[in-house]
């Protein structure tokens, strides 16, 4: 293939790429007052619990009991629909596709369990109930990506592909438990994951069409241009939070594709975040069951930033501009890695 083909081929592919991208914007801006409509007046809010472990949590948050906690829907149904109508593929987004819906289907039982009170305190499913399905999804991908793809490979920037055969399956499942539930502790903020996960797949659409996987960079963008529309309506003071069905599905979902783009390895930068988040709950709880204290105030660590004075608009912003940076970072390394 000659320079002007190539020019072409990709001029061709990034008219597609923000003409879906802007349909998903659209289509999702259109229906969201209906969908909000709805929220309120079926009354689908959140319910804030009071819980002796998390008073500061509690405290902080008491005034956003009620706000709709499903708001997830408008981007994983925009995004599918969209998907199986324009960019159906086996080969590109049979996987993510399916991650995203199966994933965000379990999110939203979970958050229908504490908008009505279901559960263990009325806060919906435990973790350790959550954990096992979500293990379960991540072992379908990790086996399909295994014995039907024949992907047994991971790729370190500079150092090339690296066979770890069997391991792939583990590994498979412990990234995409990670990206799911890191995810999560980040939705805590209006518009804080919203921002992060607009970043994250921005990257991860750059890497797809770079590496030519044209419908796999499509469904990026469809997810950025619901995300965007989402962000719209979730910015301070938000009309209604992502929750479990939106972070779960698009945190799992974003691990499918960097398996995909065989980029597993810089996930942690691109997505930075989300490891800082993820970090530095799992250290909150190390630290109370070791010490029988807390290290943090309130975790995750933007809930301590909260407690210790921070305004919350300020502690949105200036994470996104870190998630700008460190994607930019991740996307460079991952790029030039390949050899681009």
């Amino acid at each position: 293939m000659d320079k002007i083909e190539m020019i072409v081929l990709y001029k061709n592919d990034f008219i597609r790429f923000f003409w879906l991208t802007g349909l998903s914007f659209l289509i999702a801006m259109i229906w969201t007052p209906f969908f909000t409509n709805f929220l309120y007046k079926y009354k689908l809010g959140k319910r804030i619990r009071v819980d002796k472990n998390t008073p500061i949590y509690s405290k902080l948050h008491a005034h956003k009991a009620g706000t709709p906690a499903i708001g997830g829907i408008l981007i994983w149904v925009t995004t599918a629909v969209l998907t199986i109508i324009f960019n159906l593929s086996r080969q590109a987004t049979w996987l993510p596709l399916f991650s995203l819906i199966s994933a965000s289907i379990i999110g939203l039982i979970d958050d229908l369990m504490n908008v009505y009170g279901i559960g263990v305190h009325g806060g919906g499913l435990r973790f350790r109930e959550k954990l096992p399905l979500y293990i379960a999804i991540a072992a379908v991908g990790g086996w399909w990506f295994y014995s039907k793809l024949g992907w047994n490979s991971i790729h370190i920037p500079g150092g090339g592909d690296h066979i770890i055969g069997g391991w792939y399956i583990p590994l498979f499942i412990i990234a995409l438990v990670w990206a799911a539930f890191a995810s999560n502790a980040t939705d805590g903020l209006d518009g804080l994951a919203g921002g992060v996960f607009a970043t994250s797949y921005g990257a991860y659409a750059i890497i797809c069409l770079v590496q030519g996987k044209t419908g796999l960079a499509l469904f990026c963008g469809t997810v950025m241009g619901a995300l965007l529309a989402f962000l719209w309506f979730n910015i301070q003071p938000a009309r209604f939070f992502m929750g479990d069905t939106g972070s779960m599905g698009l945190g799992i979902t974003l691990g499918v594709i960097a398996f995909l783009t065989n980029s597993i390895i810089v996930f942690p930068i691109i997505t930075l975040i989300f490891t800082i988040e993820g970090l530095s709950f799992l250290v909150q709880r190390f630290w109370r069951i070791t010490f029988k204290r807390k290290l943090f105030l309130s975790s995750p660590i933007h809930h301590h930033l909260e407690a210790i004075g921070w305004p919350e608009q300020k502690i949105v912003m200036r994470f996104w501009v870190i998630s700008a940076v460190s994607a930019f970072i991740g996307l460079a390394i991952a790029l030039f890695g390949h050899g681009f």
